[in-house]
């Protein structure tokens, strides 16, 4: 005898189902779902560095557009005239003063083989050179022989552990942070010193790349390296010295 289940009866079975499905449901549509095989990173090593005290300035294009716009200040013709009269006179006394106070506090010596990061015209190293730090030589887009050789701060032209100081008043120039002081710690030797001169309580000019709030920053930037001094100077502009030594290897 074949029997034909009732409309009232199929209802039935079809609520329990339901109801029984329920928590499942609500389970697969609550959870938190995990992405397969996916690692999600804050920052890679491409990326420009962007934190709460370190902010980036947008508006380049690529790397070329940023590249061109340091070099229609560097290659300035006004500017140059300045940074090799005027400017030439005016400023290597102040860079020999800064230079010497470190050499008083350990943080470098006559025997100092020294660069200098976005030299232009090679102030900082004619001041290195006139108190007694001869090994001296700075780096830039555009070179400026003697004392000045071509190099992009991004990307040194420099082999490992070649220098003991490096000395730099262009951090705020830096499109991608985290590689200016990957190439400093690269091209320090081991317990070398880096000093850089940067603005925390007033903004850069106009072909400034970041802008810089804090010295914490630094410090998480400088992974190989320890802070040994921080104060502040009146450096054409820029009001804090921050100084970094880097670390040995581990034995």
């Amino acid at each position: 005898m074949k029997i034909t289940p009732t409309k009232p009866f199929i209802l039935r079975c079809f609520l329990i189902s339901l109801f029984l499905s329920l928590p499942f449901l609500f389970l697969h549509l609550f959870s938190p779902q995990q992405p397969n095989n996916t690692i999600t990173t804050t920052t890679t090593t491409s990326s420009k560095t962007t934190t709460k005290d370190l902010t980036i300035r947008p508006g380049y294009s690529s790397y070329e557009a940023y590249i061109q716009r340091q070099l229609n200040k560097t290659l300035n013709p006004k500017l140059r005239k300045i940074w090799t009269t005027r400017d030439w006179n005016r400023k290597i006394p102040v860079f020999a003063k800064f230079f010497s106070e470190l050499k008083s506090k350990n943080l470098l010596t006559n025997t100092s083989k020294a660069l200098c990061i976005g030299a232009r015209v090679g102030q900082e190293v004619e001041a290195l050179r006139r108190i007694g730090v001869v090994d001296s030589i700075g780096m830039d887009l555009v070179p400026y022989p003697p004392l000045v050789v071509k190099g992009d701060f991004h990307n040194q032209p420099f082999d490992n552990n070649t220098f003991d100081f490096e000395f730099s008043n262009v951090f705020d120039h830096a499109l991608y942070p985290h590689k200016f002081v990957a190439e400093i710690e690269r091209t320090l030797k081991p317990n070398g010193v880096c000093v850089l001169h940067v603005a925390l309580s007033r903004r850069a000019d106009k072909y400034s790349a970041n802008d810089l709030y804090s010295v914490q920053p630094l410090v998480e930037l400088f992974k190989n390296s320890v802070l040994v001094h921080v104060r502040g100077v009146d450096g054409f502009g820029l009001d804090t010295e921050v100084a970094f030594r880097k670390k040995p290897p581990f034995r």
